[in-house]
């Protein structure tokens, strides 16, 4: 394959573009590090959305479903459909609550809601475990999306993909700050929208698949096409259906789908003008990753099936590339034509940059506010701070490059990232509106977590399935925090009662806090309003359902399925409708 000169200038045109935001905003991100880290929280929603998807969009996300379809078939994907649930339980209940805080980083809000060194110590020891050990391990799964891609598309060997890939990406992300990332975001997921749709239709169009009806009907395709699995392989059927929409979702803490929010999320969100732009931003980005982008992808993997049937195909046809079956997306662009594949190229390595540049501003957010700031260098200026940043943002660029080159396959970096979160993420919802979650609970679910993960990959004889070690690591996870949380004690009650007054959570878990802080004389509660977070769980069921309903329907229309297809898109507008009425519930500071 071999690149012309209009896809080179298609490419060049799109560095330089990023070049010239970071540049433009330069000035005024590097003012503070609210400025740098939280683009001055001013940020519309719509941005603020469009940059979550483009975050999510990473170099290696459809590396990752093309390997999950010649794997598990296209139903396989609901080990990432199913925090659809988590996002929408976000949007309609935590998206508010996080606005409210107004914390600089979602660390911050350990020494908010929790209390004594216990608090500072649980800050700054997760700046560094998240900062940087799991987002180097973040960072390197996408690098090694740019490694398959350089490779497959352009011919460049594992560590010339790094080098220039890295040194752009540094460049762009250490001058522009938050601000910076979230303006070429916005141009990044455009071109990559177009470009991807524009590349299933040629990709399906090719002569060795000869059109849509004949590649559903080729009979190495048709066992991939279920939306759900077969329930009579109850492996499978188990492993990627019932596990995820019954356990994950809410016990697995995973990078950009966080129960209760958080991450580089969280700080979207932090980012936004007001309550009402995070919901609206978090709802954007939620129907946009799981209804709008998930079929080209799918299609394009489906095709691969029948091009590069097995790994040995994808050998022969690469022999200097790592082999997996995540190599089967960029092998399937190499087929395109002069000026798309430009397009195409250009709209993978935004997508690189953008996943990248989120990873490196958000971990040296942590590593320089929650960290360097909070208990080494305490009194230096603002553009000090900033300095820093930039200068972690190096740091971790260069150490996920080196790892990336250990990896084997996108799927293998999901696997361990969910393990190592397995069995927190229950934590995380009930912290805001269970008085009794202290600093110990997250201690113990934030060490045990990672040390079952540990026990896994380096002891315990690989004789367990991923669904299997998933479970086992959420029960001794769960089990554990539940026990030290019921035999220590909770946070001091000023530190509660400053937390309740602030955000005003609500509900039942809060009770005897209200209680007693009444009796003494102490006001904590606002406005008398009714709790409303049932209302905000059946807008997150509705909402599901319609987002659900959407990706369901599409998919059947592409099947051929039409009437199926247009019941589906029936049950999402109705969805809609019953979402708007529970909506209207829903209390706002504007309203």
């Amino acid at each position: 394959m071999q690149l012309e000169n209009i896809d080179w200038l298609i490419i060049s045109s799109f560095f330089i573009l990023s070049l010239v935001i970071g540049v433009v905003v330069s000035k005024k991100s590097g003012k503070n590090i609210t400025e740098f880290f939280l683009s001055g929280r001013k940020m519309p929603w719509w941005l603020l959305g469009i940059s979550m998807v483009a975050t999510t969009f990473s170099a290696d996300t459809p590396n990752l479903v093309t390997d999950i379809v010649r794997t598990n078939g296209v139903a396989g994907n609901w080990v990432w459909w199913a925090f659809l649930l988590t996002g929408m339980l976000t949007v309609f209940v935590y998206a508010k609550l996080w606005r409210r805080s107004k914390v600089l980083t979602d660390l911050e809000f350990y020494e908010l809601r929790y209390s004594g060194k216990g608090a500072a110590f649980l800050r700054g020891f997760r700046a560094f475990y998240l900062g940087a050990v799991f987002n180097i391990l973040i960072m390197a799964s996408v690098c090694l999306a740019g490694i398959k891609i350089g490779g497959a598309l352009l011919g460049l060997s594992p560590v010339e993909t790094l080098l220039i890939s890295c040194a752009i990406t540094v460049i762009y992300s250490s001058i522009g700050g938050l601000r910076g990332i979230i303006i070429t975001d916005f141009f990044q997921f455009i071109l990559a929208m177009v470009a991807t749709f524009w590349a299933a239709y040629e990709i399906v169009s090719l002569p060795q698949i000869q059109g849509l009806t004949n590649l559903l009907n080729h009979p190495d395709v048709i066992p991939k096409l279920s939306l759900i699995p077969d329930i009579a392989d109850t492996d499978l059927f188990i492993a990627v259906f019932i596990i995820p929409l019954a356990v994950q979702w809410w016990a697995v803490w995973y990078p950009g789908a966080e129960p209760g929010g958080g991450g580089y999320v969280a700080q979207r969100m932090l980012s936004a003008k007001d309550e009402k732009n995070a919901i609206w931003a978090t709802l954007l980005f939620n129907f946009m990753h799981y209804a709008v982008r998930p079929w080209p992808w799918i299609l394009i993997a489906l095709a691969s099936i029948v091009v590069f049937p097995n790994l040995e195909s994808l050998q022969v046809a690469f022999p200097n590339t790592i082999v997996g079956n995540d190599l089967a997306y960029p092998a399937m662009i190499s087929f395109l034509p002069s000026g798309l594949l430009g397009l195409l190229v250009a709209s993978l390595i935004a997508a690189f940059m953008s996943t990248i540049s989120t990873h490196l501003n958000w971990g040296s957010s942590y590593l320089v506010h929650d960290f360097y700031r909070r208990f080494f260098v305490t009194d230096k200026s603002e553009k000090h701070y900033v300095l820093m940043g930039r200068v972690f943002t190096v740091l971790l660029m260069i150490i996920s490059a080196f790892f990336a080159l250990y990896l084997n396959n996108s799927l293998q970096a999901f696997g361990i990232i969910l393990q190592i979160g397995a069995g927190t993420g229950l934590i995380f919802i009930l912290r805001w509106f269970w008085y009794r979650i202290n600093v110990y609970s997250e201690l113990t679910a934030m060490i045990v977590s990672f040390l079952v993960a540990l026990a896994f990959e380096f002891i315990i004889p690989n004789n367990f399935s991923v669904e299997e070690k998933l479970i086992i690591g959420v029960t001794i996870t769960t089990i554990s925090w539940l026990i030290v949380t019921m035999i220590t004690p909770p946070s001091s009650m000023d530190t509660l009662q400053n937390f309740y007054k602030k955000i005003q959570p609500g509900g039942p878990g809060w009770k005897k806090i209200v209680k007693e802080s009444e009796e003494s004389g102490v006001i904590i509660t606002g406005k008398k309003e009714k709790w409303d977070v049932p209302s905000g769980i059946l807008c997150m069921v509705f909402g599901s359902i319609s987002v659900y309903s959407v990706l369901f329907g599409v998919g059947y229309i592409l099947y051929s399925k039409t009437t199926l297809g247009l019941w589906f898109i029936i049950i999402s507008v109705i969805s809609v409708l019953l979402l708007m009425k529970f909506w209207k519930r829903l209390s706002t500071e504007e309203n």
